[in-house]
């Protein structure tokens, strides 16, 4: 799935297809201490409202089960249908959502030539165009076109000029596959769920999610390499895999949770 940046220029050559998985990231101290254009298949932009939050019914834990990480997935990617509201999972992370006029369009920076084509892939699959550019700090933005569809998700997340999840936000997990396509990153043998912006509420609100979804995680701050979740133990790594579901064909192998 060959993908070129607007205008063809030098910066912008198409993206190969397979990847070598990233280099590690400096491990962090848990618990705080310092330590161009691609666009998918045409689609009426206006053809799939969305709810502000489009959020599932709470999971529910195993009937006599002690351990609140033991859930059933109920709500894996393979689960149910692509929705636009899953894009969500996209702003839990570093996403971004702007509004213009009666529109809106959310964007994302990403670290690797590959998150671009699981992200445009991805979006596709919800009828969503988007594009692609690299940045000046040698990533890639990838945005979605401005359209009516993504309004309610922006008067969901948008105080003003904050970015911030609206109440009883949850994740599933189609929103986490985007979250971690976006912003996942592992760090054997934990796995890391990166942040944006600079609002620790934001993140608490998500960490609440991530709780509530069998994944409770470590906050990493910005001064020890975050801000992120770190997700620790085999068992919640294994629940996260199968939340996400199976690897994207162009997502190198050790960026993928597995469920081995």
């Amino acid at each position: 799935m060959p993908l070129s940046g607007p205008g063809e220029t030098p910066a912008a050559q198409p993206l190969p297809v397979s990847f070598p998985a990233p280099a590690a990231a400096p491990r962090a101290t848990r618990r705080g201490a310092p330590g161009q254009r691609t666009n998918s298949a045409p689609a009426d932009p206006d053809s799939e409202p969305v709810a502000g939050d489009g959020a599932p019914t709470p999971q529910l834990a195993e009937p006599g089960a002690a351990d609140p990480d033991r859930q059933l997935v109920f709500f894996g990617a393979e689960t149910a249908e692509p929705s636009v509201a899953d894009l969500a999972g996209l702003l839990a992370g570093p996403g971004e959502v702007h509004r213009m006029g009666g529109t809106a369009r959310l964007s994302v920076a990403v670290d690797a030539a590959w998150r671009v084509h699981v992200l445009v892939a991805e979006l596709a699959q919800r009828g969503v165009r988007a594009t692609w550019a690299p940045t000046d700090d040698d990533r890639y933005v990838v945005r979605t076109a401005y359209t009516r569809t993504i309004v309610p998700l922006a008067t969901a997340w948008l105080r003003g000029p904050t970015q911030h999840p609206p109440a009883g936000f949850q994740l599933d997990g189609r929103r986490l596959r985007l979250w971690l396509a976006a912003a996942g990153a592992a760090e054997p043998p934990d796995f890391l769920l990166r942040l944006g912006g600079t609002d620790p509420d934001r993140w608490e609100a998500v960490g609440a999610a991530l709780a509530a979804a069998g994944l409770a995680g470590d906050l990493v701050p910005p001064n020890a390499g975050g801000p992120a979740y770190r997700i620790v133990g085999r068992r919640r790594i294994l629940r996260l895999a199968e939340l996400v579901g199976t690897r994207p064909p162009a997502a190198p192998s050790p960026a993928w949770p597995t469920r081995a």
